[in-house]
């Protein structure tokens, strides 16, 4: 599902769908790591501060953690 620019949804909240998306799936497994900024930023064509403000709500529900200096990663269930 590629990030649409020209939705009403921002940019940020669309890869957040996307990526919880995955983790509830199972294609994002728990104690993996989620795909870098540098990496989404390219692959879906947005801004590294879309991107962090998408790993922002990821976190707040609980999905992803992430380590200083060492990335985000798939919760534990």
């Amino acid at each position: 599902m590629p990030i649409r620019h020209d939705r009403a949804t921002p940019v940020y909240r669309q890869l957040a769908n996307l990526l919880r998306k995955q983790i509830e799936a199972g294609e994002l497994t728990a104690g993996l790591p989620v795909p870098s900024e540098g990496q989404l930023t390219g692959e879906h064509g947005i801004s590294r501060d879309s991107v962090r403000k998408a790993m922002a709500v990821l976190r707040e529900e609980g999905l992803i953690v992430t380590v200083q200096g060492k990335g985000s990663f798939v919760a534990e269930r």
